[in-house]
């Protein structure tokens, strides 16, 4: 396996990564669908961010990016294919995200988390520092916003 930067030809293996690990907290179908739009990674957007994934016999397996805005650095996406959940891919891709903000000299790694993804940003050693309240479908949700400084 290895770490390669994200060229557009992959834009729909990497959104079908990030939909389905989406759908993998079992969030309702009907959710996924009002998500997709914000999960999918189109050509423009690998061409225009830093996206990085990570490759096993040529194949995406799990893919990071970042964004940047008035509020500062953040990452966009991480996301790992469920049937790599749990090998340590989060992880090495989170650590190569973290070597990178040093790279472009990035003091502060913003995250919106997903509350299923708290802990796991929580054990990568960043904190919460707020949050963000939306709503879907008229149920309400509360984004973790985590920072990591680097």
């Amino acid at each position: 396996m290895q770490i390669l930067r994200a060229t557009s030809e992959y834009a729909n293996d990497l959104t079908q990564i990030s939909i389905l690990a989406k759908s993998h907290w079992e969030y309702p179908q009907a959710w996924i669908q009002l998500w997709t739009p914000s999960l999918t990674l189109t050509a423009e957007y690998i061409d225009t961010h830093e996206v990085w994934m990570m490759v096993s016999e040529g194949r995406p397996l799990a893919f990071y990016s970042f964004d940047e805005n008035e509020e500062g650095f953040w990452l966009d996406n991480l996301w790992v294919s469920p049937a790599y959940m749990g090998q340590g891919i989060g992880r090495s891709l989170f650590q190569h995200a973290l070597e990178r903000c040093k790279t472009l000299g990035i003091s502060t790694l913003k995250i919106e988390a997903d509350p299923n993804a708290r802990n796991f940003y929580e054990r990568m050693g960043a904190h919460q520092v707020g949050e963000h309240s939306t709503e879907i479908q008229g149920e309400p949700r509360i984004l973790p916003v985590m920072e990591i400084n680097l």
